[in-house]
C-alpha cells in the first residue's frame, strides 16, 4: 500500500515550486519506496481534491482558480472522434454494412419506436439495439444542447474549473461529451453517470474519447436507487461501476457521497415515475453553490413536463430558486400557465451515421427523406440553485408595472409589464409573436408586434431569456388561443433591461 498522505503532502509542497513529477515524489517517499507508476495513479485519484491537472508529459500542475470563461459555444457539427466511436460500436455489433439489410431495418424500427414512445408518453425501454438507434438519432443534438445551457452559468462566473458532476440518466453520452468539449483544457472533472440500461455500454465506449482529466465513473443503477428515493440508502453502487478511470471500491463509494457541483438531467425527466422527488433528492446532494441543470426536447409534452417539475421543486418553502430562464420577477410568485417554452440554436451538419441510416431506408413514392436525420438543436431547460442566485437580479414593482396574474382586469387597456422573453419569433412571417412571462402568469401571454419602430425594436433584438420592459402595451384577450395578446405598436416602447 502506498502512503497516500505522503503523496499528498509532497504534491502540496511542490505545487508552489514546479510541475509535480511522479518520479520525484517516488524518491521522496522513504518507507518502502514507491514505483512512479503507482504514484502517478495515486495523483490521478487525488487530483480533484488537490486541484491538480495531469499534463500531456505526465507531470501535474495546479488548476487555475479562475472560473470557466465563455468558450463561444457554437458547434457546427458533431465531432469526428465521437462519430468514429459510435460507428465503431455499430460495426462491431452488425458489421460494416450495419445500416443496410436486417440490421438497418432493426435500427430504423428502434428509432421509430423511440420517437413514438416520447411523443405519446409511453414507458421507454433500451435494449442494445434501441440504445444504438437512440445514439444515432439523438447523440449530436444532445451534445450541442448542454453547452448552450451552461452559457447561462458561465456568464456569471458560476462554473469552476474543478467540478464534480452527476449526470442522472446519462444515456448514450450526449451531455457528457458536450460538457467535456465545453470546458477548458485545464479543467478537472470528477464525472459520475447514473445509467441502468444498455445505453451504458454506448456511454462507456464514447467516454474513451475524453481527455485524461475527465475522470468518469458509471453507476449502473436507477436514479431512484442512486439518490435513495426508492427507500434504499443513497450513494450509488460505485464498487460495481464501469468506466476506464474508476477508482477502487472504497474511493468510489466516498466520491459518490460527496456533494456535486453540477447535477445534470439531460432528456430524462419524462422517463421518471416521480421526477420532482428525484430532483429534490438531487438538490440535497448538491453543493451550497451548485446547480441542477435540466433540459428536455422542445416538443409540447416533454417541455411542459420539465416546467411542471421546475415549479414543483422551486418553491419559497424549499429555498430553491429558478436561476434561468423562466425567472420569477415578482416576489413569491409561481406561474401556472402551460409553460411550453424552448430555446433554438443553429442546426448541426448531418453526421455520416445519420445520413447512412436514412439513405438506406426503403421508401414509397410519398415518403420524404430525412426521417432518421435529427440535427435540430431545440430544447426546453431549467437551472435551479439552492443559494438564491438568479441569472439577472431584476425585480418588478407595483409602482411601475402590472402583474400578468392581473391581466384580466386590464383587457383593452394600455399597461406596462416587466417580462422575460421565452421564445423566438413564433409567427409565420406576419406580425412577430413572442411568448413572455413574469413569473405570475396563470395563462399564456404573447407580445404581438404589429408595427416595429426604433422605440420597440429591442423586442426583436433581445435573446431568449432576456428581460425587457414593455411600456404602453395594449392588452387583448385571444379567444381562439385562450391567451393574452399584448400588442406592441407605434405607441409602445420596449427597453432591454437585462440581456
Amino acid at each position: 500500500m502506498i502512503d497516500r498522505a505522503a503523496v499528498r503532502n509532497n504534491a502540496n509542497y511542490l505545487r508552489n515550486v514546479r510541475p509535480i513529477d511522479p518520479e520525484e515524489i517516488a524518491e521522496y517517499i522513504e518507507e518502502g519506496g514507491a514505483h512512479p507508476a503507482v504514484v502517478r495513479e495515486t495523483l490521478r485519484e487525488e487530483a480533484f481534491d488537490l486541484r491538480l491537472r495531469e499534463r500531456e508529459d505526465g507531470a501535474f500542475e495546479p488548476v487555475s482558480e479562475d472560473p470557466v470563461s465563455a468558450p463561444g459555444w457554437a458547434p457546427a457539427a458533431f465531432p469526428e472522434e465521437y462519430s468514429f466511436a459510435l460507428e465503431d460500436l455499430l460495426v462491431r455489433e452488425f458489421g460494416s454494412n450495419w445500416h443496410r439489410g436486417e440490421s438497418g431495418d432493426e435500427l430504423r424500427e428502434a428509432v421509430r419506436r423511440l420517437k413514438d414512445d416520447y411523443l405519446y408518453g409511453n414507458d421507454v425501454a433500451y435494449d442494445r439495439v434501441a440504445a444504438l438507434g437512440y445514439a444515432i438519432y439523438h447523440l449530436p443534438a444532445y451534445y450541442a444542447t448542454i453547452g448552450h445551457v451552461l452559457d447561462d452559468l458561465v456568464e456569471n462566473g458560476l462554473l469552476d474549473r474543478t467540478i464534480r458532476v452527476l449526470d442522472v440518466g446519462a444515456g448514450v453520452g450526449g451531455p457528457a461529451l458536450g460538457l467535456h468539449d465545453y470546458l477548458p483544457d485545464d479543467a478537472v472533472v470528477d464525472y459520475h453517470a447514473v445509467e441502468p440500461s444498455a445505453a451504458a455500454d454506448v456511454l462507456d465506449r464514447v467516454l474513451d474519447e475524453t481527455g485524461r482529466n475527465f475522470r468518469p465513473t458509471i453507476h449502473p443503477e436507477t436514479a431512484e436507487a442512486f439518490l435513495g428515493t426508492d427507500g434504499g440508502s443513497a450513494g450509488g453502487d460505485a464498487g460495481g461501476a464501469a468506466g476506464s478511470d474508476a477508482a477502487g471500491d472504497a474511493a468510489g463509494d466516498a466520491d459518490a457521497l460527496d456533494a456535486f457541483d453540477l447535477v445534470v438531467f439531460g432528456n430524462v425527466l419524462s422517463e421518471l415515475d416521480d421526477p420532482a422527488a428525484v430532483v429534490e433528492a438531487a438538490l440535497a446532494r448538491l453543493a451550497d453553490d451548485g446547480s441542477v441543470v435540466a433540459f428536455a426536447p422542445a416538443d409540447r409534452n416533454t417541455a411542459m413536463g420539465l416546467r411542471e417539475v421546475e415549479r414543483a421543486v422551486a418553491t419559497p418553502e424549499a429555498g430553491v430558486s429558478v436561476y434561468a430562464p423562466a425567472l420569477r420577477l415578482w416576489p413569491n410568485a409561481t406561474p401556472s400557465d402551460g409553460g411550453w417554452s424552448f430555446d433554438v440554436a443553429d442546426n448541426l451538419d448531418v453526421p455520416p451515421f445519420q445520413r447512412r441510416l436514412d439513405e438506406a431506408a426503403e421508401r414509397g413514392s410519398e415518403d420524404e427523406p430525412g426521417e432518421f436525420v435529427n440535427v435540430d438543436v431545440q430544447f426546453a431547460y431549467a437551472i435551479l440553485r439552492p443559494d438564491g442566485k438568479r441569472r439577472v437580479d431584476v425585480r418588478a414593482s407595483d409602482g411601475r408595472c402590472a402583474r400578468m396574474a392581473d391581466s384580466e382586469a386590464h383587457v383593452t387597456d394600455r399597461v406596462n409589464y416587466l417580462v422575460v422573453k421565452l421564445s423566438h419569433d413564433l409567427s409565420d412571417g406576419d406580425n412577430a409573436l413572442y411568448l413572455v412571462g413574469d413569473g405570475s402568469q396563470t395563462v399564456d401571454h404573447y407580445l404581438v408586434c404589429t408595427r416595429e419602430t426604433v422605440l420597440n425594436d429591442d423586442l426583436r433584438a433581445a435573446d431568449y431569456g432576456s428581460v425587457v420592459f414593455v411600456e404602453n402595451g395594449l392588452v387583448l384577450w385571444n379567444d381562439d388561443e385562450e391567451a393574452y395578446n399584448v400588442v406592441v405598436d407605434d405607441e409602445t416602447v420596449v427597453d432591454l433591461v437585462a440581456p
